[in-house]
């Protein structure tokens, strides 16, 4: 359908399946964007769904089978715990809905597998929420290191700290957090890591809520942090390069930038911009006009594989090899 008709413009009628903490405000800009329409959004908890829909318009539901049936909805973002994402996403795929589920996707690479095929085979889009890949900081990172401002990058340090929480302990830390930085570092590095080595540390519940993560890439190394037992929260990226040091905080999007022979770092600053919104704007844009996502189904299998090499390696005592997971 073409963008505007009779001098309209079109709104994507678009709708959100998951109306907890991320979802709500995965409804609060929705809900904003000038070529989308939130009809209607779904949760288990009837009350959050009607409060939620109630505030921006929509209407609820509490069976997602039901909404899918809906055919003037053409597309769903899920935000439900991640040991349902999967399922929901098939779901809607399946009801022919185009597609944006949250991290991690899926429980295994195996289900995360299927869904990409699922989505290629009925040319839907699936699009992964990778939120970090839309801050505005991390763009301007990946610009530089594409312009060869540091030189040629040896190393990436990655840091993404948080208390514990507040929800049940549907995946742990690894699938939670450091796969933003395991789908990031592929990037900065344009190339999947050779292998992986992990040191992970599980809670008495059996969660693993601490991660150290090495990635070998052909030319240099990634490096991850990740806890939920650091009361300040932490998101920065530190890449090094031969000539010279960016560092990334990507809670205000500030950059900072030490070059080789300076004796002081100085700051690159930039318009503060919600990612959310840019990548909720973006993803409505890909389905009005048939655009390939930033972030697509199978970045998203790729990060989860990763996540599973990590949690393999943590448990064998030994680096595991990552080079298949590019087939």
């Amino acid at each position: 359908m073409a963008d505007h008709e009779e001098g309209v413009l079109r709104r994507l009628k678009v709708a959100v399946i998951g109306v907890g903490f991320w979802g709500r405000n995965h409804a609060r800009v929705l809900s904003g964007l000038e070529k989308a329409e939130l009809v209607a959004v779904c949760d288990l908890d009837e009350s959050r769904a009607r409060t939620v829909a109630e505030k921006y318009g929509a209407e609820a539901y509490t069976d997602s089978t039901e909404l899918l049936r809906r055919e003037d909805i053409e597309a769903v973002t899920i935000c439900t715990w991640s040991t349902v994402l999967s399922e929901e996403a098939r779901k809607a795929l399946e009801a022919g809905k185009h597609v944006l589920v949250e991290k991690p996707m899926a429980k295994s690479s195996k289900e995360a597998r299927e869904l990409v095929e699922l989505a290629e085979k009925e040319d839907l889009i699936l699009a992964v929420g990778f939120v970090e890949r839309f801050n505005p900081g991390l763009r301007r990172v990946l610009e530089m290191v594409g312009k060869g401002e540091v030189g040629e990058v040896l190393s990436a340090l990655a840091r993404r700290l948080s208390r514990w929480p507040k929800r049940p302990w549907d995946v742990g830390v690894v699938r939670d957090l450091a796969i933003h930085d395991l789908d990031i570092l592929r990037h900065i590095f344009g190339c999947q890591p050779e292998s992986v080595y992990a040191r992970v540390r599980y809670s008495n519940s059996g969660i693993d809520d601490y991660a150290f993560i090495t990635l070998s890439f052909p030319d240099g190394m990634g490096l991850v942090e990740t806890s939920w037992l650091t009361a300040p929260k932490v998101r920065e990226l530190v890449v090094s390069g031969t000539e010279g040091v960016l560092k990334l905080d990507y809670l205000t999007q500030a950059i900072n930038i030490l070059r080789r022979g300076d004796s002081e770092p100085y700051e690159v600053g930039g318009e503060w911009r919600e990612p959310l919104k840019i990548e909720l704007e973006h993803f409505v844009e890909c389905v009005l006009y048939h655009k390939e996502p930033l972030v697509s189904g199978r970045d998203g299998l790729l990060a989860l594989s990763l996540c599973e090499a990590a949690l393999e390696s943590s448990a064998k005592g030994r680096p595991v090899s990552t080079r298949h997971l590019a087939e």
